[in-house]
């Protein structure tokens, strides 16, 4: 079945990347859940493109992943630039309609938070459980873990078979994490999040609409993380590239 759906998604090459153009991405992953068929989503933007050219590990997962998301505005853009109209996905948005859904069933489709600093990730399950109380959380785990600790927690997840599993490591570790242990939890959807985890739980806060609608949410989680310059130079570099490949395409 899985085969049958994936052949009837159709991507986009972004750099060499990748990109799965749909109308409906959330109604796309809650059909997969409830054919129990599993996969990792990828939340392409312009710095984890960079990242995946120089690093081929990253990039051979994007390449197998089971859905790849415009998730950042100069994605989007570039698409755009090849004549593709696409709406921009963001990841946190996506996460949180599956989250929204999952507490409104009545039959229980278990979710898990792994990543983010201490507390973090039990914080924004406290959030989420305070939001839909009928959602069924399966655990939390911070992602500083020692060899033991990280050992629980492979045990942890294959007990528990959670559907939903968030992971918080940045990019690219979580790519490279779930990679490596998707297939403790055949059955579920693996997302990374970023720094989503932050933000449910409190600790930081998402750029203003007005950031994320002019295509500036990056300006603002520098303004928030300022030792984040240097990742932002993929930035421009990205902006040149997807220049150049629309010019050497006319």
């Amino acid at each position: 079945m899985q085969e049958q759906i994936i052949t009837n998604t159709l991507s986009f090459s972004v750099l060499g990347l990748p990109v799965h153009l749909l109308d409906d991405y959330p109604g796309w992953l809650i059909a997969q859940l409830h054919q129990q068929v599993g996969g990792q989503v990828i939340t392409l933007n312009a710095e984890m493109t960079m990242q995946a050219e120089k690093n081929a590990t990253l990039a051979q997962i994007i390449k197998q992943a089971d859905l790849v998301i415009p998730d950042g505005s100069g994605v989007v853009l570039y698409l755009w630039l090849k004549g593709k109209k696409v709406k921009r996905c963001p990841g946190i948005e996506l996460a949180e309609t599956l989250l929204l859904y999952a507490g409104q069933l009545s039959k229980p489709m278990p979710v898990f938070f792994f990543g983010g600093a201490p507390g973090v990730a039990a914080k924004a399950a406290e959030m989420w459980q305070e939001r839909c109380p009928k959602l069924a959380i399966a655990g939390t785990q911070n992602g500083y873990l020692s060899a033991e600790e990280e050992k629980q927690l492979h045990q942890t997840l294959k007990e528990q078979q959670p559907s939903l599993i968030f992971v918080g490591l940045g990019v690219p570790r979580q790519e490279l994490w779930i990679a490596k242990h998707r297939h403790l939890c055949p059955k579920a959807i693996w997302i990374g999040v970023g720094g989503s985890l932050d933000i449910w739980a409190g600790t930081k806060t998402r750029a203003p609409a007005w950031f994320r609608e002019n295509h500036l949410e990056w300006l603002y989680r520098l303004y928030q993380e300022p030792w984040r310059w240097r990742r932002m130079l993929a930035l421009p570099l990205f902006a040149w590239k997807a220049l150049l490949s629309n010019f050497s395409r006319k």
